[in-house]
């Protein structure tokens, strides 16, 4: 395989990503590779459990190759980009329904498409190096890959705070959210990794957990702060919520000076997904409302602009279209959520359907 690498130990069968100039990005062949490990892996009775992780100490996966993305939405208005959403959102789907166990390390860097590749697996672990989040607004682009249903399973707003700012969260702060379970200190993911050979992930995780030297992931601040992020971060409009963090003052303006910098277009959008996604009925309900919205707004200005001022030239300085949140319409938001003109997304069947 090209950047996927596959190996059984015991009864684990391992994936790792193995794209480290990149972070581990994910292209669309890498994609594909994975997919077509799990389906390995769920046909073999050998392997009991499945580990995803990522080469190196420095990301499990910084998302996915955006880059990539923009030029095909420049050159051919997104047929490749569709294409990859399609097959990228099937596998977070796979992974969520994988019929084994499948434990994700989320150490190191973990954004956007690395979350859609580890948040949906049954036993997702972070550590002291994790830094995990959803920076789409940074690049006039909305959280996908299942980030709207993840977010949106606790009660409360800090999956809106998360999604709004783009900032990005350490362990103890990733399980707030919901997009981690356990944590595990970074110099014990070897031990880890061996017990999980021979052992469930549930024993040889609570088996750490309970033999010396067990530790607490590093505080968060998620947590303490719920209540005031629940009030700033409540309702259906974006501009409010910019308004309630200004009047609180201290860490609220802070926060809203944040937004104020992200796609004002962006920011709208991903808050409408959020709410409808509030009231959808399962995860595959919300990647297909996922890719109607990515398809819409990687066709925006912002998009294209976002990238460039992130990714390639670096000046950090996008001009956004429109520059503010007063501009964005209640159309523009309303028509991301339109069916595109290639069809839904239509997901597999679930894989130990495919393999009976």
């Amino acid at each position: 395989m090209g950047n996927i690498r596959t190996e059984i130990r015991g009864a684990l069968g391992v994936i790792t990503l193995d794209r480290q100039e990149a972070l581990n990005a994910l292209t669309h062949e890498m994609v594909r590779e994975m997919a077509d490990a799990l389906r390995a892996f769920a046909g073999d009775d050998a392997v009991e459990r499945v580990l995803i992780t990522g080469a190196g100490e420095r990301a499990l996966c910084a998302g996915g190759d955006v880059v990539t993305l923009r030029d095909d939405v420049d050159r051919t208005r997104g047929q490749a980009a569709a294409r990859f959403w399609r097959d990228e959102y099937a596998l977070n789907a796979r992974i969520a329904r994988f019929p084994k166990p499948t434990v994700a390390l989320q150490h190191g860097i973990v954004l956007g498409g690395g979350v859609g590749i580890s948040g949906h697996a049954s036993h997702r672990v972070v550590t002291d190096s994790t830094r995990i989040g959803f920076p789409e607004v940074t690049i006039g682009f909305v959280p996908d890959v299942g980030a709207t249903w993840l977010l949106t399973r606790h009660r409360g707003e800090l999956g809106t705070r998360a999604a709004l700012t783009g900032d990005h969260f350490g362990a103890a702060d990733a399980i707030a959210l919901g997009l981690a379970d356990s944590y595990v200190p970074t110099d014990r993911l070897a031990e880890l990794v061996r017990l999980l050979e021979s052992t469930h992930p549930d024993a040889a995780i609570e088996q750490l957990a309970a033999e010396p030297p067990a530790a607490e992931p590093p505080a968060g601040t998620l947590e303490d702060a719920q209540a005031q992020i629940d009030h700033a971060f409540a309702g259906d409009d974006a501009e409010q919520i910019v308004a309630r963090l200004e009047a609180a003052g201290g860490e609220g303006r802070a926060l809203a000076a944040t937004i104020s910098k992200r796609s004002p277009f962006a920011v709208a959008v991903t808050l409408a997904a959020l709410r409808r996604a509030r009231r959808l009925g399962s995860l595959e309900e919300a990647l297909a409302q996922e890719y109607r919205v990515s398809r819409h707004t990687s066709l925006a200005p912002d998009f294209s602009e976002g990238i460039r001022a992130q990714l390639i030239d670096k000046d950090r300085n996008p001009t956004w279209t429109p520059p503010t949140l007063a501009g964005v319409t209640h159309a523009m938001v309303e028509g991301c959520f339109a069916p595109v003109p290639e069809g839904d997304l239509e997901l597999p069947a679930p894989l130990a359907e495919e393999i009976a």
